[in-house]
């Protein structure tokens, strides 16, 4: 059976240039990067020459940059981080309704700590209000985090509307960047952000390793405590070959983002095409004129997304119905009931993810075994229907 994967927001596969860069830090140069003798050494230069490549993907010095084990670590040290340097005995944090669970369960996390969380709503289109943003923002507001690109609808929030509200109140901002990063350009000067989290296994590298950017200045109290790795800002050995793995993969993404904007966007488009015409009733959720190049998110009506990725699934094709984080889970997607869409919509929706590895022939091979398996699940539940 012939597979085409759709799910690179879930994960995506590594690049070959990528596990080629890693190999030799498994193998001779497996020192431990904080060691002083040679095999130490070779790793930290390694290191180093990684974090490099992470700062020129963002626009950032090197020193800014904090190695994690992900997205998630990157999110919670982000929001833990700044909370209690800020205000160690509580303060004030803004967020919205629809970021990744990695900041919403660490933001219930603070609550239980004394901390008040403002969730902020979307409307229907999956975009923040500015005017709700500026009415939560207070005096004792420590932090404002939002997402950049929605990991499920690839929405793009105004950033720029965001920081400008944040900075008039002196306010720090985070932005869970792990939809963005390697999809769309990042500066954080341009963005002016002041943390910004990047997962390896989302841009064709490895698993188990992210970054935190934190710009000079920002209070930021450990997360994780140990030696004084990472300029005493995250405790732990450095897992050497991940770190080089995502040094690699972010030199990459720098490569291939005019690829991402054309060729890839062209792809997603021409997938939609496919669908949306065949199935009018069909409607993409989100904002279609704010997204990353990427991602769709359509509900099909009268069909269970469920029910849908299982059968695709049969018939080689890998999609979603949310955050990979969330599967097993029986409960709506939290994001499209933030948008307020309707029952069906909300249960009828897939989300099909591409990367820069997703090829023509993929798309339209996919493209029209989709399209067999919702013409025969349509039938199956109009013939259910008048029985």
């Amino acid at each position: 059976m012939r597979h085409v994967y759709l799910d690179n927001n879930a994960t995506t596969p590594v690049d070959e240039a990528v596990v080629g860069e890693m190999l030799p830090y498994f193998r001779g140069d497996f020192g431990n990067a904080s060691s002083a003798h040679a095999f130490g050494q070779r790793a930290r230069s390694a290191v180093e020459t990684a974090r490099e490549r992470v700062a020129s993907l963002i626009g950032a010095s090197p020193r800014e940059v904090i190695f994690t084990c992900g997205g998630t670590e990157a999110d919670n040290a982000a929001l833990m981080g700044v909370a209690r340097a800020a205000a160690p005995k509580g303060g004030h944090l803004v967020t919205t309704r629809v970021e990744h669970p990695a900041v919403l369960r660490t933001s219930e996390r603070l609550e239980t700590e004394g901390y008040r969380v403002t969730y902020l709503g979307v409307d229907e289109k999956g975009l923040v209000s500015l005017d709700e943003l500026k009415a939560a923002l207070g005096d004792d507001t420590v932090l404002v985090s939002v997402m950049y690109v929605n990991n499920e609808t690839g929405v793009i929030q105004p950033m720029g509307e965001i920081v400008e509200l944040a900075r008039s109140r002196g306010i720090p901002l985070h932005t869970d960047a792990v939809q963005a990063a390697g999809k769309i350009p990042l500066d954080v000067d341009a963005l002016e952000v002041d943390l910004l989290s990047i997962s390896a296994h989302k841009l064709h590298g490895p698993k188990g390793v992210g970054t935190l950017y934190v710009r000079d200045g920002t209070p930021f109290a450990p997360f994780l405590l140990g030696g004084g790795h990472e300029r005493n800002r995250r405790g732990g050995t450095e897992n050497v070959p991940g770190i080089v793995g995502l040094g690699k993969a972010c030199e990459l993404a720098g490569r291939h983002l005019e690829e991402m904007a054309t060729r890839v966007r062209g792809l997603r488009d021409r997938l939609e095409s496919l669908l949306l015409q065949a199935f009018p009733d069909a409607r993409i959720n989100g904002a279609t004129e704010v997204r990353a190049p990427h991602v769709t998110n359509i509900g099909f009506p009268g069909l269970r997304g469920e029910s849908l990725l299982i059968a695709l699934d049969f018939e080689g094709i890998a999609v979603s119905t949310g955050a990979a984080c969330a599967s097993g889970s029986i409960s709506p997607s939290h994001v499209l009931v933030g948008m307020g869409l309707g029952e069906e919509q909300i249960e009828g929706a897939i989300r099909f993810s591409l990367g820069r590895l997703t090829t023509e022939d993929e798309i339209e091979f996919a493209g029209e075994a989709i399209l067999a398996t919702l013409r025969r699940m349509t039938e199956a539940a109009w013939s259910s229907d008048v029985q």
